[in-house]
């Protein structure tokens, strides 16, 4: 038998990334989750990573990947050996949604996201101008995701 110093003595760490269009609020995210506080960004060039301490048996490095139009091919090489992609979609930019679709499919076409869990995050919902997440999840086609699913 064990003790409970010995049992769930074993932390797990999961590799997880945090990707969407240039200004979704990828890095805001990231910094709230790791100091409990709104922070100024600026844009990322490249990648910001930081350890987040989750309870006592989870730590997640999570991967901020630069979200501009030059950084975008550049994204397929980040989703090796990841446990989970978090996409961000600023709520309040409905004129780039298209955009954001059109990245989000190309990325789940990749070879490394059948086995990789998803979350669509609709940031900024705070704003009284924002789409709802309902829209948002409309305009980016991701019923058709959770059809596939389902059915398979």
């Amino acid at each position: 038998m064990g003790t409970a110093s010995s049992r769930g003595a074993h932390k797990r760490s999961s590799r997880v990334l945090l990707m969407g269009l240039d200004s979704a609020g990828k890095s805001t995210l990231l910094y709230k989750l790791k100091l409990n506080r709104t922070v100024q960004t600026s844009p990322t060039i490249g990648f910001n990573v930081e350890m987040l301490e989750l309870e006592k048996q989870l730590s997640l490095t999570v991967w901020d990947v630069g979200g501009q139009d030059q950084m975008r091919p550049n994204w397929k090489h980040f989703l090796e050996d990841s446990d989970g992609l978090v996409f961000v979609v600023d709520s309040t930019d409905e004129a780039r949604l298209e955009e954001a679709k059109k990245e989000l499919k190309r990325v789940l076409k990749h070879d490394n996201m059948k086995e990789i869990p998803l979350m669509v995050l609709a940031n900024k919902q705070d704003v009284p101008s924002s789409l709802s997440i309902r829209e948002i999840a409309l305009r980016l086609n991701l019923m058709i995701y959770l059809q596939k699913e389902l059915s398979s």
